[in-house]
């Protein structure tokens, strides 16, 4: 992760998660010499989201987001991707919190199934 205004969204977004889920699991995964620092997961009867750092923005990928409801329309990345979709934020955009919470939950829910 880095130290400017994307390390604060990160903790805002981790902050959600922890929120939305309080036994969620974060872990590091897919460390390389590209990444050393690897990418945070955060699971919980399987994988709920990975929590990725650009140079523009932040980007929350759900893996089974295409099976989400997500009538607040926080999706706004791989809407076309067969399974997935994300969120990216700018150092700008506001993330509508409950909304964010809310897809975190579904994504539980549909872990457990």
């Amino acid at each position: 992760m880095t130290t400017d205004w994307r390390e604060e969204r990160a903790d805002e977004i981790r902050t959600l998660i922890l929120r939305a889920e309080p036994d969620i699991a974060e872990e590091i995964k897919w460390r390389k010499p590209s990444n050393p620092g690897g990418v945070p997961t955060f699971s919980l009867d399987g994988l709920v989201c990975t929590l990725e750092t650009y140079k523009d923005k932040i980007k929350v990928t759900f893996g089974q987001g295409a099976s989400l409801p997500d009538p607040a329309k926080v999706f706004n990345a791989s809407l076309t991707a067969g399974t997935r979709r994300a969120v990216d934020i700018k150092e700008s955009d506001t993330l509508d919190a409950d909304a964010f919470v809310d897809l975190i939950r579904a994504a539980v829910a549909l872990n457990r199934g």
